[in-house]
């Protein structure tokens, strides 16, 4: 890892990454399952997820809240439960409900003071502004799949991203948790990255499909990622 202070932008992946995004899916999908008389395990349902987000993906570009209904829908087929025109919204609406992990507004505010910050996200632009009142930081650029209608792990959203950022990639540190989303497409393009591995100690690779790829920077979470930029920049 080059010195952070190297750095003049970081950017973050967000849903996995600031927002706790494997906890509003389990918590919006369970009980309804259940009321269905289906019990399945938590990280089964996160790798059903992660399979029919990354083939609705892949295919044809539509937008993110498209792909959380068709999500929905693949996974009560896969389950054999029938749902009806409202009951199909279901997990589009809990998107709402998605929290960030509880270190993450202290270490953006901690981030901020230091850089600039950006998004890179598989989302639509007004789903994002749901979350961005919850992350409590203003961030300098808000890149989303909607704006190039094309997805990670794609490149075209990072390039669209350096762009817009104006800066050689030297000066960029992009975080995340998705090896697959986020980490091989950014190395792909000599930028430096940080992985957030948020499910340390857990079995399998949750709500994102596996891949293999090796990040500049492990860190369990962004407390220890602030603590160390902090250290740095003393």
């Amino acid at each position: 890892m080059k010195n952070f202070l190297n750095f003049k932008l970081l950017s973050f992946d967000c849903y996995g990454t600031l927002v706790d995004w494997e906890k509003g899916i389990v918590e919006s999908l369970e009980p309804f399952l259940v009321s269905r008389g289906v019990v399945i395990d938590d990280e089964q349902l996160l790798e059903m997820y992660a399979k029919y987000e990354s083939e609705i993906e892949n295919g044809t570009y539509i937008e993110y809240k498209e792909v959380l209904v068709e999500v929905f829908n693949k996974i009560c087929g896969r389950l054999s439960i029938r749902i009806n025109d409202r009951e199909k919204h279901l997990l589009l609406e809990s998107f709402a409900n998605w929290e960030p992990f509880p270190d993450t507004i202290s270490a953006l505010k901690s981030f901020k003071k230091n850089f600039k910050l950006a998004i890179i996200s598989n989302v639509d632009d007004d789903l994002f502004k749901l979350t961005q009142k919850k992350l409590d930081v203003e961030f300098d650029y808000v890149i989303t799949a909607q704006q190039v209608k094309s997805y990670k792990p794609s490149t075209l959203i990072f390039k669209y991203a350096l762009e817009k950022f104006g800066i050689s990639k030297e000066h960029i540190l992009h975080i995340a948790q998705s090896i697959y989303h986020d980490i091989v497409p950014a190395k792909s393009l000599g930028i430096t990255t940080v992985w957030v591995n948020r499910r340390k100690g857990r079995k399998g690779s949750g709500a994102t499909p596996p891949a293999q790829g090796k990040p500049d920077l492990e860190v369990p979470d962004l407390a220890v990622l602030a603590n160390l930029i902090e250290n740095t920049n003393v």
